[in-house]
């Protein structure tokens, strides 16, 4: 008798690798919670670790869950997360500069990050219902379009530039994966170009500074250039191997600001150096890598739609923040998944994980019954 044959079937097929890449890269956040924290458990570390594997156990419980129910839900969850959208602008909470939050006493949520999985699902539903003839008219674009559109300006006045920004994105590679003509993508980027002097014209003052910033850094290191002076300082003065756990100087010093957040990969780069900042770059390639073949290997239209822009929204969370902290993109708010402090990131993500599990799940009792 094999080993394999005395795991419980739904045990012994869960994507164990998977699993263990995404401990592996909370637990490495742990770690640099802890460094962030000073040498403490508190008031990160072990709020970080609690709420992961919290989360993690019900994104393996939505794994057994099939991916027609999500679809089937879309909808209803678009309308509700909508309409939590809009309480939000009435009565929401504001935090770090924007009205993002309903608390409903000791639960904080923020249904904006919720939409990001909810449109991706909507989306990949409609072009599933879609017939191939009518994928290059008129009508493949502008429901589409408003699935995006109407939430993304919501979540754009709040204001919360980051979080509209993934929304958009993981919006528009869906319509990108259906099938939707590369000429309008390009002619959608071209009128964006030419709108950008009036779109910068609306801006709030705290996001003009931040795009002026992320060009000229120089011109204010030690005001509003400050983050990204100081980030950059902490990942070049790590080196190859880093200064030591614990032994950061921009991170103990608390030179550099957000280093539990947004900036912290450029703490644990301080303190563990390049190798370390390689070592996670490649286990968020080694998710991507799971989650792309999960897309490629489904046969199902609206599984293979969701699984790539669920792919892709995760992708943009990862290499949005790395682009931030190196100075390659504004600053926006962003958080690394999985490895920073912060719950609503990590629930959007192991929502995605949870759905693509899902399929792969799917995809496996596919070719069970094909043999």
């Amino acid at each position: 008798m094999s080993t394999t044959s005395l795991v419980p079937a739904p045990i012994a097929h869960l994507p164990w690798r998977l699993i263990f890449v995404v401990i592996a890269i909370g637990m490495f956040g742990a770690l640099a919670l802890y460094s962030a924290a000073g040498g403490s458990l508190k008031p990160w570390a072990l709020n970080h670790t609690i709420r992961f594997f919290a989360f993690l156990g019900m994104a393996v419980t939505m794994s057994y869950v099939r991916p027609q129910t999500y679809r089937d839900w879309a909808w209803p969850a678009y309308g509700f997360v909508f309409f939590l959208l809009i309480a939000v602008m009435l009565y929401g909470a504001i935090g770090g500069g924007a009205r993002s939050w309903l608390e409903f006493g000791f639960i904080r949520i923020q249904p904006s990050e919720l939409m990001k999985p909810i449109v991706i699902l909507c989306l990949a539903s409609f072009y599933a219902n879609l017939p191939a003839a009518e994928i290059r008219k008129f009508s493949a674009i502008w429901p589409a379009g408003l699935i995006i559109i109407i939430p993304f300006f919501i979540i754009l006045i709040q204001p919360d530039l980051g979080t509209s920004s993934l929304l958009l994105l993981g919006g528009i590679m869906v319509m990108f994966l259906a099938g939707l003509p590369l000429r309008l993508f390009l002619g959608a980027g071209a009128v964006l170009a030419a709108l950008a002097p009036i779109a910068y014209s609306f801006l709030l003052p705290h996001q003009k500074e931040r795009l002026l910033i992320f060009l000229y850094p120089e011109e204010d290191p030690l005001g509003a250039g400050y983050h990204i002076t100081q980030s950059k300082i902490a990942i070049g003065s790590g080196g190859l191997f880093g200064k030591g756990f614990l032994e950061g100087t921009q991170s103990q010093l608390q030179y550099l600001p957000e280093q539990h957040t947004d900036f912290i990969f450029p703490a644990m780069v301080e303190e563990w150096g390049m190798f370390a900042g390689l070592f996670l770059i490649l286990l968020f390639a080694l998710m991507l890598r799971w989650s792309t073949k999960v897309a490629l290997d489904t046969k199902d239209r609206f599984g293979r739609l969701t699984a790539g822009g669920l792919s892709m929204t995760i992708f943009f969370y990862f290499a949005i923040n790395l682009l931030m902290v190196m100075g390659l993109a504004p600053v926006v708010g962003i958080p690394l998944p999985l490895f920073s402090y912060g719950g609503s990131a990590m629930l959007t993500v192991m929502i995605c994980l949870g759905i693509l599990m899902s399929i792969d799940r799917n995809n496996r009792r596919d070719r069970r019954r094909s043999l």
